[in-house]
């Protein structure tokens, strides 16, 4: 199973970026089953949980995006993706999908996202 993230990118405080991860190597029904979380570390910190998608389609949020990011499914394409809108200097990360697959956590190899004030 592979975990590619895309959608990263330079943005002006206030903008929108959306992320996505592409899930490869998965049958569908282990996917709609499985967790999905996105990360961020920024420099210097350490790597923090944003939001996580389950399989019954409830969502959880840190509490410093919520309200603004929103993580979402497409089940047709195995993807996973965040929705950020309101982005501010302090989202400056980069941002990583994860799962837990056969009692393995998995990673993709992140992407950066980069707000400037």
């Amino acid at each position: 199973v592979h975990l590619v993230e895309s959608g990263g990118g330079l943005v002006q405080t206030g903008g929108s970026l959306k992320l996505s991860c592409r899930v490869s190597g998965i049958i569908l029904s282990v996917f709609w089953d499985s967790v999905f979380s996105w990360y961020r570390q920024a420099p210097g910190k350490q790597r923090e949980l944003v939001a996580s998608s389950t399989g019954d389609r409830s969502a959880n949020y840190a509490d410093s995006v919520t309200g603004r990011f929103t993580v979402s499914r497409d089940n047709a394409r195995k993807s996973v993706h965040l929705q950020m809108n309101g982005l501010k200097p302090e989202d400056t990360a980069v941002y990583y999908c994860s799962t837990t697959y056969q009692g393995q956590d998995l990673w993709g190899p992140g992407t950066q996202v980069t707000v400037s004030s």
